[in-house]
């Protein structure tokens, strides 16, 4: 198959947001996208970029894509956190996804990073098992915690 991963830009955003909600309608969660294109466009591409992708290309279509970003562990340092792989369904179970991982997980390593995260959902075997290839840890001792946009704006501080 002849795809081609390189970093992502503006004009790949309209793409990456197709598959966000091809993403978010596989994961059962059709209604849960919020995210705009010019979001997308500020968050990525703005004076301080929050997020950093890669995209599969075939033929001049995106493919895919790995949206990742930094963050900091106050044990271990500067770390990636992987927020997510999206492949189209029609090029699933083709190595796509290897590839956009690799490209990240390759980056992680020039950069010498402490940690690479993410996330994957319990249902999601097909997920698990490409991660375990990796030999990756998938940790149940961690909670994961969140609080939405509303839950943020209601709530009640001391000060």
């Amino acid at each position: 198959m002849n795809v081609s991963i390189r970093k992502g830009t503006k004009t790949d955003i309209p793409s990456v947001l197709q598959l966000i909600v091809e993403l978010a309608i596989y994961e059962k969660a059709p209604n849960e996208v919020e995210v705009t294109v010019e979001e997308l466009l500020e968050d990525g591409f703005g004076e301080h970029p929050r997020f950093k992708l890669y995209v599969a290309e075939k033929e001049g279509a995106i493919i895919g894509i790995a949206l990742y970003y930094w963050k900091y562990s106050t044990w271990k340092g500067k770390c990636l956190f992987l927020e997510d792989i999206v492949v189209n369904e029609e090029y699933r179970n083709q190595g796509v996804g290897s590839l956009l991982f690799e490209a990240v997980l390759k980056e992680a390593k020039e950069l010498k990073v402490k940690r690479m995260e993410w996330q994957v959902l319990e249902w999601n075997i097909s997920a698990i098992a490409f991660y375990k290839k990796y030999n990756a840890q998938l940790d149940e001792e961690w909670l994961n915690g969140r609080l939405t946009y509303h839950q943020i704006q209601e709530a009640q501080l001391r000060n």
